[in-house]
């Protein structure tokens, strides 16, 4: 965790970095280091005020919802002298499971934020929080919301992650963009290195060639292609991805090198990256349909 500098200010790179590092510690339930970042990031000068105000909101929530993770500089009260062996993911049980032993209404809220409310951080914590709760009402519920209701497809990963999560079993049918697909609840990837060895592999390749002469470009590929995975995840562009045909990789890492180094830099060599992979102008036309498709993810947040 960075320290803490009264006359830091964050650059949108930097920023950038924050942001992606905040919402993955959401995401893997690390109130704690979330709280840390937080606290870091208002002390720091030249933000915007929405963010000032997005981050102060969100670190209340936390303390509020996890008190149990605020450090004892913070909170003298955590000061305890009986030691626990208990890991985060037991606490974080726990106090969802006395939230609910408080307000009977307590799943429901939370059911709220995910499906009424527009997507955040927040968003994720209320997932993170359902996956601890016991009950075929919520499973049934959220699988209701995902095939009746247009849904951002990181949202609708999030979901089946968190139906996955909480143990349900079988499959589920849902519209990805202008595809049906049925997915297999138990087989959802939770983490990168759980998706197929071919998927690993082509960002794999985007390390071969950036990782040391270029960690910038590599650090934000692996983001990228991390979030990009999930929205595709079940459609017939991932799909195709399955086969171990080297070419498919190379097309794809060199897509994925592409759309990166244009977004840092600005530049589109083109030639130069299809170099870079063994990409010859016969299968220019594959890498250009690639491209498209991830292009407009990172435009619009959608790949369809």
């Amino acid at each position: 965790m960075p320290s803490s500098k009264d006359n830091l200010v964050l650059f949108p790179k930097t920023l950038d970095y924050y942001q992606i590092q905040l919402t993955n510690m959401l995401e893997s339930e690390r109130y704690a280091e979330a709280m840390g970042l937080l606290r870091f990031l208002l002390q720091c000068q030249g933000q915007e005020e929405r963010y000032i105000d997005e981050w102060g909101a969100l670190l209340d929530w936390l303390e509020t919802a996890f008190p149990q993770y605020i450090s004892e500089e913070e909170n003298e009260q955590s000061n305890l002298d009986i030691e626990v062996d208990i890991n985060e993911e037991d606490l974080a049980r726990m106090n969802v499971e006395g939230k609910v032993a408080e307000d009977a209404e307590y799943a429901n809220k939370l059911l709220k934020i995910v499906m009424e409310e527009d997507l955040s951080e927040q968003t994720l914590l209320a997932l993170g929080q359902l996956s601890h709760l016991k009950g075929n009402s919520i499973d049934e519920s959220l699988v209701n919301w995902l095939q009746t209701t247009k849904i951002h497809p990181l949202l609708q990963y999030q979901v089946l992650e968190t139906l996955h999560k909480r143990g349900m079993q079988g499959c589920v049918t849902l519209t990805r963009g202008t595809e049906e697909i049925e997915v297999d609840i138990e087989g959802i990837p939770i983490k990168d290195n759980e998706f197929p060895l071919n998927i690993q592999q082509i960002v794999d390749r985007v390390a071969q060639y950036t990782e040391i002469q270029d960690p910038t470009l590599y650090y934000f590929a692996q983001e990228l292609w991390s979030q990009f995975i999930r929205v595709i995840y079940g459609t017939n562009v991932y799909l195709s991805m399955l086969t171990e045909d080297d070419l498919v990789m190379d097309i794809w890492a060199g897509t994925l090198h592409q759309v990166v180094s244009e977004s840092l830099t600005g530049d589109r060599n083109e030639e130069e990256t299809r170099s870079i992979y063994g990409i010859t102008e016969n299968y220019r036309f594959r890498f250009e349909q690639a491209y498209r498709v991830m292009k407009q993810f990172v435009t619009t947040g959608v790949a369809y």
